[in-house]
């Protein structure tokens, strides 16, 4: 008998999160039931249109804001029954960033930048240093640890705050347009990389983007319109 092929476990489970904000003509209804599954270490890419609400539901994925309505379950636990400490706790060990602009310290190093996450964990100086160094070996800048953000390259401080993303082993990675600042080659070279690393790293992965390209790179592909989710084609 062949052995049964398993499954990846889902992650990730959204189910019928909505969200609105006040406006004066009215509300505004950004999410209107988004329903979506991540298994672990997939790598999903969200596409469309701008102001589609890609971004507000990587927020409410990443309890950075609240929904109306709905639940969000990350390994099978409600992230909405969370208190506000707890939430933190939550985004610091399981949880990882990636936006368009580094959001980098400036009057820090790389190497400062990329420990920074383990020192507010509570980690001590020598282990963050050991596993910072690692991350940014493995993203080759080995020879850039000691620059500080104004001395790196756009392609190359973004591979810092890659590494800082993932230097506490985040069970999820949340990367918001992370190469939309950069040229097309710089985009695609940091693209790869990060899809490297999380792979090495056992990260899920969910990627708003507006490059067709790197969407097409991805394991799977989600279209928001109109408030909600759907699978694209993968060759969309």
């Amino acid at each position: 008998m062949s052995e049964a092929i398993s499954m990846p476990e889902v992650l990730l489970q959204v189910t019928d999160v909505h969200k609105s904000f006040a406006a004066p003509g009215g509300e505004i209804h950004v999410l209107n039931g988004v329903d979506m599954q991540v298994a672990e270490q997939e790598f999903v890419a969200i596409v469309g249109q701008s102001g589609s609400g890609k971004s507000t539901l990587l927020h409410v994925l990443g309890t950075l804001e609240a929904a109306d309505a709905g639940e969000v379950l990350l390994d099978g636990n409600s992230l909405f029954d969370l208190s506000d400490a707890e939430m933190a706790a939550l985004r610091n060990r399981h949880i990882g960033f990636v936006y368009q602009a580094h959001h980098l310290i400036p009057e820090l190093t790389a190497l400062e930048n990329v420990m920074m996450p383990l020192l507010v964990r509570g980690e001590t100086k020598q282990t963050a240093s050991e596993r910072a160094l690692n991350l940014l070996d493995r993203l080759g800048l080995a020879g850039r640890t000691s620059h500080r953000p104004g001395r790196l390259s756009g392609g190359e401080a973004q591979r810092v705050a890659v590494a800082r993303s993932l230097v506490g082993k985040p069970r999820l990675l949340l990367a918001d347009e992370p190469t939309g600042n950069l040229d097309e080659h710089t985009a695609e070279d940091v693209f790869l990389a990060m899809r490297q690393l999380c792979r090495e790293e056992r990260a899920a992965v969910l990627m708003v983007t507006h490059s067709a390209a790197l969407a097409s790179a991805c394991d799977r592909q989600l279209l928001l319109h109109e408030g909600s989710i759907q699978d694209t084609p993968k060759n969309l």
